[in-house]
This record gives structure tokens, C-alpha cells and sequence, in this order.
């Protein structure tokens, strides 16, 4: 029954996706930010159908940490990445996030050609140093919009209970922007598991934190990140996991 749904959902939600690439060029060739502002009915579109068809549904928790958008207001979102969904949930919650990305999801035909235009935060990794500076020349370029960031700090999805291996871009980020970086956890993995066909009914919980203000040293802040988010995450595993 899983597989049966997964396949319709997949079939629907990538239709859809490529339906929504051509209905919305319009918006793509009128502006950067007319274009930021189709990602969130494609988000809505796609959330919807897990719903219908895969029976996922979702809870926020924390919301008085998700900051409106204002000129003081942006911030850093560091957040649990375990599924797919994690990508499309920001555009719902947050005004036209700008999502910390691998520079090679920039060529893939038409969804890449929109992260261009987004203006999303495309890196690559191959190029180390080089990368770093590239990262917050672009972050710094967001920020000043007023948009918000996202970024997964251990840079892939993972599973539910696989070792987190935190990377140093968050380091960058926090460092050298001097905003605040609100921590997210979640339990998405559970529901629609990373490189998993076969998605399963249920409520993913997300979690925005208290924020962790600028200035502390960099191990501390990265100890005090990763405890935070980590803690907060396996609670909402065996909280989902209790209802499966």
C-alpha cells in the first residue's frame, strides 16, 4: 500500500514540478524577486500532495523563533537535514529563504535555472578556501536583501540515527556575518526517509530553537550548535517513533 501511494505521490509531485517550471517563466524572465516569490506555492503544492496522497502531515514548533522580514530581522536558520521535505518546508515559514546549495544542482535543466535565479547560495566543495569567501560574499549579499539563510550544517541528508559530522560553513557563516543562527530540528526522516522510495504516513515535527546570539568563540559556538540541534532532534525521533 506504502509503495502504491509513493508511486502516485512521485508521479503527481514531479508533474507538478515541471508544470509549475513552464507556468511560472513569466514570473522568471520579469524579476529575481518575482521568481523568489513562485517557490512558495510550488512549496505548498508539494506539501499538500504529501498530505493527500501520502498522508504526511506536519507540526511547527518554536514559531516565535521564525522572524518576520525586516531590515534588523534576518537571520541564519541551521537546520537537521533527514529528507527531501526539509527543502520545501522554509519556503512556507520564512520569506524567500535563500538555501545554502551545491553549486552542481545549478545545472540541472530548468529547476537549476530557477536556484539561479533565485539567488540561492550555490558553493563548491571541491574548492575549499576559495569556496569559504565565495559563501559569504553571497551570504552577505542575501542578508543585506533582507532575506534570511538556510543551511544544513552537515551539508546532506542523513538518517534518523546516523553520527552527525557537522561541516565548517556554518563556522563561516556565524563568524563572519554576525547575525543571529536559529538551530532547527525535525524528524522528517522517519516519514520520507532519505533515498527511500517508499514514504510512510505520519506527523513530522519541526522545531525552530532559541537563537544563539553572535559573538562566541567558534568551538563554543559549534559545540553549543550541534548539542542544541542534536538533543532537540532525538527527542522528536522517539516522539514520532512512539506513534508509528
Amino acid at each position: 500500500m506504502y509503495f502504491l501511494r509513493s508511486l502516485v505521490f512521485n508521479i503527481l509531485f514531479f508533474g507538478w514540478g515541471l508544470l509549475s517550471a513552464v507556468l511560472f517563466m513569466p514570473f522568471f524572465l520579469i524579476s529575481t524577486s518575482a521568481t523568489q516569490m513562485m517557490a512558495r506555492p510550488w512549496a505548498a503544492v508539494g506539501l499538500w500532495l504529501a498530505k493527500i496522497v501520502c498522508g504526511i502531515r506536519y507540526e511547527v514548533r518554536g514559531q516565535q523563533y521564525i522572524v518576520p522580514r525586516g531590515k534588523d530581522n534576518a537571520v541564519i536558520y541551521a537546520s537537521k537535514h533527514q529528507s527531501a521535505w526539509d527543502t520545501m518546508i522554509f519556503h512556507q515559514l520564512s520569506y524567500c529563504p535563500a538555501y545554502v546549495l551545491k553549486r552542481e544542482l545549478l545545472f540541472m535543466p530548468l529547476w537549476g535555472w530557477y536556484l539561479w535565479r533565485m539567488k540561492m547560495i550555490a558553493i563548491d566543495r571541491s574548492a575549499k578556501t576559495s569556496s569559504m569567501k565565495h559563501l559569504i560574499k553571497q551570504a552577505k549579499s542575501v542578508l543585506a536583501e533582507p532575506r534570511s539563510i538556510t543551511i544544513f550544517p552537515e551539508g546532506t541528508r542523513t538518517l534518523p540515527d546516523a553520527d552527525p559530522v557537522y561541516h565548517p560553513g556554518i563556522i563561516a557563516l556565524y563568524s563572519q556575518l554576525k547575525v543571529p543562527v536559529v538551530p532547527v530540528a525535525l524528524n522528517s526522516g522517519l516519514y520520507w526517509p532519505r533515498n527511500s522510495f517508499v514514504k510512510k504516513p505520519g506527523k513530522i515535527i519541526i522545531e525552530f530553537l532559541p537563537p544563539i546570539a553572535p559573538g562566541l568563540p567558534k568551538d563554543e559556538f559549534m559545540a553549543k550548535l550541534k548539542e542544541t540541534i542534536e538533543t532537540a532532534t532525538s527527542k522528536l525521533i522517539a516522539e514520532g517513533r512512539q506513534t508509528q
